[in-house]
This record gives structure tokens, C-alpha cells and sequence, in this order.
């Protein structure tokens, strides 16, 4: 099989990566201008946002970073929410060309998000110059909206910033609410874990407990109760079926 021309690779990389990229910046913009509610300056949310690539671990870090957390309470919670990115690393190692070396794949494995997993693996072999080309503008687009959203958060008018809050809890609204429809597990799962916050943190006996440790216990039980209701049917064992052409 030839192989893809390295100005090529780099070229549909980019190329491809536009649209996220410009997602990206604009719900960073959102996570800027809450880490100037924070205290924390352009320079940290640049920092933050470089080396996390997770907004969802990047809102609850700084969260709990306002609450005085510990450095285990921050690091289990981040963990949990970002355990997904195990699951894509495995996946998209399968699908790495036998060139890439280790230390490509530690690269690789530190710019893996939902939608660059996602624009990968349409691909049936990914070398490191074609993920790294899809890596550099959504991190561009991710930090420099963090960077802006700092700078709005310090001149924009109180109203203004009060909208930039919304649009937090709008993102993880538009995340899960199609899939939630979809799928009655989720809903189910996503209620269960809204009832089990709610508890935590109007019920005496637990409300004291620490924001960083209520994310850890919601979630640990919320995702036990899923996947004992549904437990997902053991992946048939053998060989791969042919590809059809038609991506699933």
C-alpha cells in the first residue's frame, strides 16, 4: 500500500481540523472567563488549558481549586472524569501505523480528545505526522480561547459575565440531552447521578463533605448502579469482519 505524501498528511490534517478548532475556541472562551471569576491569570488558564485538553476536568479542577481541595481529592476527581481517554488510547493504538515509536505514542496520547479521537479513527492507519497535524489547531483554538476569555472576564460588564456562566452548564445541556434521548440507560444514569448531587448537598449528614470527594462518590456510584442494570454483552471473540467501506 503507497504511502500518503508527508505535505499531504499535514495538509488534510489541518485541514480537517479547522471545525473543532473553532469549537474549541468558543466554548474556552467560556472556561476563561471563569478562571478570571477564579483568580487565576491569562498565563495559568494558557497553562491549564495546554496541558489538560479536557473541559469538563478543567472546570471541575479549577472548582475545586477555589475550594481549597487537596491535591488526591483534585487528582481522583480528574481522573474519574477523564477515564474515558483510557478507552480511546486503547482503541486508537490499534489503529497507529507500525512506524510510530513510543515516545510518538506519549505525544499522541497527550492531544486525545473526543472529536480528534474521533476524526482519527475514520482513518484505517494513523501515522504521527497525520494526529499531530490534527492536534495543533484545536490546541491553538482551545488555549487562545482561554486566554481571550480571561481578558473578557476582567473588562466585560457584570450581565455580560453572568451570560459566560450559562454557557457552561448550556455545553454539558447539549452534550447529553441527544444522547440521553437516545438511549434510556443514559437518562436513567444522568437522573440517578442529578439525584444522588442533589442529596449531597442538601442532606445534613453529607453536605459537609468536600465538592472534590461529592464529584468522586456520585460518580463511582452512579456508574456501578449503570452497569449493573445494563451490562454491556461480551464482544464476540474472533476475527474481525471484513471492512465494508461504510463507517459506522
Amino acid at each position: 500500500m503507497p504511502q500518503t505524501p508527508l505535505p499531504s498528511e499535514v495538509s488534510t490534517g489541518l485541514r480537517d481540523s479547522i471545525p473543532i478548532a473553532v469549537g474549541y475556541f468558543a466554548t474556552s472562551l467560556a472556561f476563561g472567563v471563569y478562571c478570571a471569576h477564579a483568580g487565576i491569570e491569562a498565563l495559568g488558564a494558557a497553562v491549564i488549558s495546554m496541558t489538560n485538553l479536557s473541559s469538563s476536568g478543567q472546570f471541575v479542577g479549577v472548582t475545586l481549586w477555589t475550594d481549597h481541595a487537596g491535591l488526591l481529592e483534585v487528582g481522583v476527581a480528574i481522573f474519574l472524569i477523564n477515564l474515558r481517554y483510557l478507552l480511546m488510547s486503547i482503541s486508537l493504538g490499534q489503529r497507529l501505523d507500525t512506524s510510530v515509536t513510543w515516545w510518538q505514542r506519549m505525544l499522541i496520547a497527550a492531544g486525545i480528545t473526543d472529536e480528534i479521537y474521533a476524526l482519527a479513527i475514520r482513518r484505517p492507519r494513523v501515522t504521527v505526522t497525520s494526529y499531530l497535524s490534527m492536534m495543533v489547531l484545536p490546541i491553538l483554538g482551545w488555549t487562545s480561547g482561554a486566554v481571550v476569555g480571561v481578558l473578557l472576564g476582567s473588562i466585560l460588564p457584570p450581565l455580560l459575565n453572568a451570560a459566560f456562566g450559562v454557557v457552561l452548564y448550556a455545553m454539558f445541556v447539549s452534550i447529553v440531552v441527544p444522547v440521553a434521548k437516545s438511549s434510556r440507560p443514559v437518562l436513567w444514569t444522568v437522573l440517578a447521578a442529578a439525584g444522588l448531587s442533589c442529596l449531597m448537598h442538601w442532606l445534613p449528614v453529607v453536605r459537609h463533605i468536600p465538592t472534590g470527594w461529592q464529584i468522586i462518590i456520585v460518580t463511582l456510584i452512579a456508574s456501578a448502579w449503570a452497569a449493573t442494570m445494563w451490562p454491556r454483552p461480551e464482544a464476540r471473540i474472533g476475527p474481525p469482519a471484513p471492512e465494508s467501506g461504510v463507517e459506522a
